[in-house]
């Protein structure tokens, strides 16, 4: 349970688009909150987006309006959609299940119980 595999890293220039895919497995999936965390060399995880059990999004302000988040129940995937890419952007990007609902975004890292193994995304100037 909890299992996350995510893909659709790459390197791309600034103020291009990747979408990135995290495919859940786990009874629980449905109701699960979920988001997805970056990290970049010496600094610390931060939170990118997340939604909560009705899918509701809540995105961190150095992204919004560039990226959206979204939870597939019938493939079992959480994608994040990302556009207007600056080099700032770049960083390894984590999905995260909670494995719990929630009514509202968790936007804490230590809400999180299962992390996938990051895909790296690498923006150029």
């Amino acid at each position: 349970q909890g299992r996350l595999v995510e893909s659709g890293g790459g390197s791309v220039q600034a103020g291009g688009s990747l979408t990135l895919s995290c495919t859940a497995s786990g009874a629980t999936y449905t109701n699960d909150c979920m988001g997805w965390f970056r990290q970049s060399p010496g600094k610390e995880r931060e939170w990118v987006a997340s939604v909560d059990r009705r899918r509701t999004a809540a995105y961190a302000d150095a992204v919004k309006g560039r990226f959206t988040i979204s939870k597939d129940l019938a493939s079992h995937t959480l994608d994040l959609q990302m556009s207007s890419l600056k080099p700032e952007d770049t960083a390894m990007y984590y999905c995260a299940n909670s494995g719990r609902a929630c009514d509202s975004p968790l936007v804490n890292q230590h809400d999180y119980a299962y992390w996938g193994q990051g895909t790296q995304v690498t923006v150029s100037s």
